[in-house]
């Protein structure tokens, strides 16, 4: 094989694993938008979501048909995907994850005095409540604690929810109604287990007073799972 032989094989095998890369990166960003950008419902972004890969996968195959040397980084690239994207919704969906953290615990402040003196405690419960289902079935009890070292946590008690990609715990300003009033939030980071006991460090604006309702927060599809209004103790 000469120079020139070699040289036009590399540049066709090149630009083949570019087209592979090219069109796996805009089907990745295709689901993202109708994931979790256009829409904050859930079944709605199901159904874009689902429609895209439709529309993007019959592209494939026409063009797959047209050019045969270009079946394999098409083709490819949208299986692959498409496995991916399907397996990580499905292994969220089908399984529960159950984690029981020793959790901070801490009674009302009512129960802390003696005789109009208050007593010693080790824990000091701030806010306190129950969760709501939203977009999915959901209970459990939710705790505001300030530490005996002056630290601030988030327990989850008694907890129970819907499994879901990345879903995160939220603390948002103001009332929850539904996913349209998730505006203003602090990210408490990737939530442990959809079922049991856990707890999250609160910190920054977290603490601030307004910071109050709790929400069960499904980031690749923006939609609020569970809701949680902390009242004041």
């Amino acid at each position: 094989m000469s120079s020139a032989s070699r040289t036009q094989r590399s540049v066709r095998v090149g630009g083949r694993l570019l087209l592979a890369v090219v069109v796996a990166a805009v089907l990745v960003l295709g689901i993202w938008l109708t994931a979790g950008v256009i829409t904050n419902d859930f079944t709605a972004s199901l159904a874009l979501t689902a429609a895209w890969m439709g529309a993007a996968g019959l592209v494939c195959l026409v063009v797959a048909l047209r050019r045969r040397d270009l079946r394999l980084p098409l083709l490819g690239a949208y299986a692959l995907v498409a496995v991916a994207a399907a397996g990580w919704i499905g292994r969220v969906e089908l399984f529960d994850k159950t984690v029981n953290e020793k959790v901070v615990k801490a009674d009302v402040p009512s129960r802390q005095s003696n005789g109009g003196a208050a007593a010693p405690a080790r824990h000091i419960l701030v806010g306190r409540g129950s969760f709501e289902s939203l977009e999915h079935g959901s209970s459990g009890v939710a705790s505001l604690i300030r530490t005996k070292d002056g630290e601030h946590v988030l327990t989850l008690t008694r907890f129970s929810t819907s499994n879901g990609p990345d879903l995160r715990v939220y603390m948002v300003a103001g009332p929850v109604s539904d996913a349209g009033d998730v505006h203003d939030f602090a990210d408490l980071g990737a939530l442990k287990g959809n079922k049991g006991n856990q707890q999250y460090e609160v910190k920054g604006k977290a603490l601030g007073r307004r910071y109050r309702t709790v929400v069960i927060w499904c980031r690749a599809f923006s939609v609020a799972f569970a809701r949680a209004r902390l009242a004041d103790q």
